[in-house]
């Protein structure tokens, strides 16, 4: 007898922002990342269109998948239960380590080349909520939760200017 797999998206969807809120991430930090990347481009932009445009993200599971992911890999890292040398690789967020990058960007992704241009940005400069998870002072553990915050602001970044884009076609009749 074969048994079939099927999982609650509801369930999923809702650890993902469960895990985000228990690591100390609101959704309105993400928000202010995406105001920071795109209100040059866009003045009238407002925090609560970001905050949408982030919910939005966070709606696909593909985002809620790597969220679970990361942040699993995080926990399991800061309880040392990961084999050497991964474990000192994660724990002092190990620069030639990158795996937590390419998960981020999976993310990205999902949004195409705007996401990936705000995601470097991010990623170089560490402003706000990212700022706060890449600090090693606190004795938690974000190496991968740091990149994929950025890529959930980035790639509402990139949602936001593509639906701004496709405002303006309408409005010119394209």
């Amino acid at each position: 007898m074969v048994r079939t797999y099927s999982l609650d998206s509801k369930k999923v969807a809702s650890a993902a922002l469960e895990w985000l809120s228990a690591r100390g991430v609101q959704l309105e930090e993400i928000a202010e990342l995406v105001m920071q990347g795109q209100s040059e481009y866009y003045p009238n932009l407002s925090v609560e269109q970001c905050l949408e445009a982030v919910k939005r993200v966070l709606s696909k599971r593909e985002v809620q998948n790597a969220l679970l992911l990361g942040i699993q890999i995080d926990i399991l890292t800061e309880q040392g239960k990961l084999m050497p040398p991964l474990q000192e690789m994660l724990v002092h967020d190990e620069k030639l380590f990158g795996c937590d990058e390419i998960l981020a960007l999976s993310i990205v992704n999902v949004y195409g080349s705007i996401g990936f241009t705000n995601f470097g940005f991010f990623d170089k400069t560490k402003p706000g909520v990212l700022d706060r998870l890449n600090n090693k002072e606190s004795g938690e553990i974000h190496t991968f939760l740091d990149d994929l915050v950025g890529a959930v602001a980035a790639s509402a970044c990139s949602y936001i200017a593509h639906r701004k884009q496709a405002e303006a076609e309408a409005t010119m009749g394209v």
